[in-house]
């Protein structure tokens, strides 16, 4: 069992795919934040090398565009920094284009599509509340 938790949170309007995409960009927030969740490289029988991935599970929950609003100031409201991706990334093509837009966005009225964070287990679910299992 785990201190901590990692909750993503998606918008649940989302298209499949920019559901799955979300999830990548914000799961990579979380590892470039957090390192040491790294594991050990994967090997197969045969001893064919692959990447390591988390040591930690993660889950996956779905919410409306007000309460990844609520999601994000709750997690402000306690230091807890997030991973966050906003609508208008997705007519970016590269990361300088995706800060500079989202350098324009106020947490009040930001577009989120996605959140994702990682703290002490309970923070997260006191965070998180209101958000659903994604299914």
């Amino acid at each position: 069992m785990f201190q901590t938790k990692i909750a993503i949170v998606v918008r649940d309007d989302l298209a499949d795919w920019q559901k799955l995409n979300v999830t990548a960009f914000l799961t990579s927030g979380i590892v470039g934040h957090a390192p040491d969740i790294i594991g050990e490289a994967y090997r197969d029988a045969a001893g064919n090398v692959y990447n390591p991935m988390t040591i930690q599970p993660m889950v996956v929950l779905v919410a409306d565009q007000e309460t990844l609003r609520t999601i994000q100031k709750r997690a402000l409201e306690r230091q807890v920094i997030t991973s966050a991706y906003i609508e208008e990334m997705f007519a970016t093509g590269h990361d300088a284009a995706n800060r500079d837009v989202f350098a324009r966005s106020k947490p009040d009225d930001a577009n989120f599509v996605g959140i994702a964070l990682r703290a002490d287990r309970k923070i997260v679910d006191k965070i998180t509340k209101g958000a659903a299992m994604h299914g």
